[in-house]
């Protein structure tokens, strides 16, 4: 798969996840708009992506196609935290 059109899957990918599971009585959606791509990488006929939204409930995203399989995978994670640990030398 190219990467412009893994990248299209991703944003849709997401779009459906997030918009799925989003409280109905909140009638609230996102658009492909409030998505994008953090970081993306192509290997071999693999594909990766990390993902994230303009809604700020710190989640984000990765997703992962396996080439050889013809599947996508999707993980979703929340941030629990960013800490700043300094480190002696």
């Amino acid at each position: 798969m190219g990467n412009d059109k893994f990248l299209e899957l991703c944003k849709k990918t997401i779009l459906d996840y997030f918009n799925n599971r989003t409280d109905k009585t909140d009638k609230f959606e996102i658009t492909e708009k409030d998505i994008f791509i953090v970081w993306s990488v192509k290997a071999l006929q693999n594909n990766k992506a990390l993902v994230s939204t303009t809604v700020s409930d710190g989640m984000y995203y990765e997703l992962t196609y396996n080439g050889d399989k013809k599947e996508l995978y999707l993980d979703a994670y929340k941030k629990w935290e960013n800490k700043c640990i300094k480190i002696e030398e």
